[in-house]
Protein backbone atom coordinates (compact mmCIF):
# COMPACT_ATOMS: atom_id res chain seq x y z
CA UNK A 1 0.00 0.00 0.00
CA UNK A 2 2.67 2.20 0.37
CA UNK A 3 4.20 1.71 -2.69
CA UNK A 4 1.10 2.93 -4.51
CA UNK A 5 0.58 5.80 -2.46
CA UNK A 6 4.20 6.50 -3.63
CA UNK A 7 3.71 5.78 -7.18
CA UNK A 8 0.96 8.25 -6.82
CA UNK A 9 2.81 10.83 -4.98
CA UNK A 10 5.85 10.67 -7.91
CA UNK A 11 3.50 10.56 -10.35
CA UNK A 12 1.51 13.33 -9.34
CA UNK A 13 4.91 15.41 -8.94
CA UNK A 14 6.21 14.55 -12.30
CA UNK A 15 3.03 15.43 -14.37
CA UNK A 16 3.07 18.70 -11.96
CA UNK A 17 6.74 19.33 -14.21
CA UNK A 18 5.21 18.32 -17.25
CA UNK A 19 2.56 20.85 -16.89
CA UNK A 20 5.18 23.45 -15.37
CA UNK A 21 7.68 22.70 -18.77
CA UNK A 22 4.69 22.83 -21.37
CA UNK A 23 3.46 25.94 -20.06
CA UNK A 24 1.85 29.01 -21.37
CA UNK A 25 -1.47 26.74 -21.99
CA UNK A 26 -4.62 27.13 -22.22
CA UNK A 27 -7.01 28.36 -19.76
CA UNK A 28 -9.36 25.40 -20.16
CA UNK A 29 -6.64 22.84 -19.10
CA UNK A 30 -6.79 24.13 -15.55
CA UNK A 31 -10.37 22.62 -15.62
CA UNK A 32 -9.34 19.56 -16.90
CA UNK A 33 -6.24 18.95 -14.38
CA UNK A 34 -8.55 20.17 -11.80
CA UNK A 35 -10.92 16.91 -12.80
CA UNK A 36 -7.69 14.93 -12.96
CA UNK A 37 -6.77 15.93 -9.79
CA UNK A 38 -10.01 15.01 -8.18
CA UNK A 39 -10.27 12.11 -10.17
CA UNK A 40 -6.65 10.72 -8.86
CA UNK A 41 -7.98 11.83 -5.29
CA UNK A 42 -11.02 9.36 -5.60
CA UNK A 43 -9.11 6.38 -7.10
CA UNK A 44 -6.47 7.11 -4.28
CA UNK A 45 -9.40 6.98 -1.68
CA UNK A 46 -10.49 4.23 -2.71
CA UNK A 47 -7.78 1.98 -3.02
CA UNK A 48 -6.60 2.90 0.32
CA UNK A 49 -10.15 2.15 1.64
CA UNK A 50 -10.13 -1.31 -0.18
CA UNK A 51 -6.33 -1.94 1.53
CA UNK A 52 -7.91 -1.47 4.77
CA UNK A 53 -10.63 -3.66 4.26
CA UNK A 54 -8.12 -6.66 3.00
CA UNK A 55 -6.17 -6.26 6.27
CA UNK A 56 -9.08 -6.81 8.42
CA UNK A 57 -10.07 -9.61 6.56
CA UNK A 58 -7.03 -11.05 6.89
CA UNK A 59 -6.81 -9.92 10.77
CA UNK A 60 -10.45 -11.29 10.89
CA UNK A 61 -9.62 -14.89 9.52
CA UNK A 62 -6.78 -15.33 11.61
CA UNK A 63 -8.27 -15.00 14.79
CA UNK A 64 -10.74 -17.28 13.58
CA UNK A 65 -8.15 -19.82 13.09
CA UNK A 66 -6.37 -19.23 16.41
CA UNK A 67 -9.33 -19.49 18.31
CA UNK A 68 -9.94 -22.85 16.41
CA UNK A 69 -7.06 -23.57 17.73
CA UNK A 70 -7.38 -22.53 21.28
CA UNK A 71 -10.76 -24.38 21.32
CA UNK A 72 -8.99 -27.28 20.08
CA UNK A 73 -6.50 -27.45 22.76
CA UNK A 74 -9.47 -26.63 25.36
CA UNK A 75 -11.45 -29.58 24.10
CA UNK A 76 -7.99 -31.61 24.19
CA UNK A 77 -7.21 -31.18 28.03
CA UNK A 78 -10.58 -30.57 29.33
CA UNK A 79 -10.12 -26.65 30.03
CA UNK A 80 -13.05 -23.92 30.20
CA UNK A 81 -12.90 -20.65 28.50
CA UNK A 82 -12.35 -17.82 30.98
CA UNK A 83 -13.75 -15.18 29.40
CA UNK A 84 -16.34 -13.99 31.78
CA UNK A 85 -12.80 -13.95 34.80
CA UNK A 86 -11.29 -11.80 32.14
CA UNK A 87 -13.90 -9.14 30.98
CA UNK A 88 -15.40 -8.53 35.55
CA UNK A 89 -11.07 -7.92 36.06
CA UNK A 90 -10.48 -5.03 34.52
CA UNK A 91 -13.75 -3.36 36.03
CA UNK A 92 -12.71 -4.13 39.45
CA UNK A 93 -8.89 -2.45 39.51
CA UNK A 94 -9.87 0.99 37.54
CA UNK A 95 -6.56 2.72 37.20
CA UNK A 96 -6.68 5.62 39.28
CA UNK A 97 -3.83 7.47 36.91
CA UNK A 98 -6.45 7.08 33.97
CA UNK A 99 -9.41 8.17 35.22
CA UNK A 100 -11.44 11.03 33.73
CA UNK A 101 -10.73 14.62 35.01
CA UNK A 102 -13.68 16.55 36.52
CA UNK A 103 -14.75 19.41 35.30
CA UNK A 104 -14.98 22.74 37.89
CA UNK A 105 -19.27 21.94 37.17
CA UNK A 106 -18.80 18.43 37.73
CA UNK A 107 -17.23 19.55 41.17
CA UNK A 108 -19.28 21.78 42.10
CA UNK A 109 -22.00 19.25 41.54
CA UNK A 110 -20.67 17.02 43.89
CA UNK A 111 -20.23 19.36 46.71
CA UNK A 112 -23.58 20.47 47.01
CA UNK A 113 -24.55 16.66 46.97
CA UNK A 114 -22.62 16.03 49.74
CA UNK A 115 -23.88 19.50 51.34
CA UNK A 116 -27.75 17.85 50.66
CA UNK A 117 -26.52 15.06 51.82
CA UNK A 118 -25.63 16.66 55.08
CA UNK A 119 -28.87 18.37 55.63
CA UNK A 120 -30.87 15.74 54.48
CA UNK A 121 -28.78 13.39 57.54
CA UNK A 122 -29.67 15.91 59.74
CA UNK A 123 -33.60 15.96 58.96
CA UNK A 124 -33.51 12.59 59.47
CA UNK A 125 -31.89 12.87 62.56
CA UNK A 126 -34.48 15.17 64.51
CA UNK A 127 -37.56 13.26 62.45
CA UNK A 128 -36.10 9.69 64.55
CA UNK A 129 -35.92 12.17 67.93
CA UNK A 130 -39.44 13.55 67.00
CA UNK A 131 -40.66 10.25 66.86
CA UNK A 132 -38.92 8.46 69.73
CA UNK A 133 -40.46 11.93 71.85
CA UNK A 134 -44.06 11.05 70.50
CA UNK A 135 -43.51 7.23 71.35
CA UNK A 136 -42.68 8.09 75.30
CA UNK A 137 -45.40 11.11 75.50
CA UNK A 138 -48.15 8.51 73.74
CA UNK A 139 -46.34 5.70 76.39
CA UNK A 140 -47.08 8.02 79.47
CA UNK A 141 -50.80 9.57 78.58
CA UNK A 142 -53.56 6.69 78.72
CA UNK A 143 -56.83 7.61 76.91
CA UNK A 144 -59.57 6.53 79.15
Amino acid sequence: MAAFIAKQMVGNQLSAVKDAAGGGGDGGDDGDDKEKAEEEERERQEAIREAEDRRKEKHRKMEEEREKMRQDIRDKYNIKKKEEIVEAMPQEEPNPLMRKKKTPEELAAEAEQEELDDFTKLKNQIETQVNELKTQIEGKCVMQ
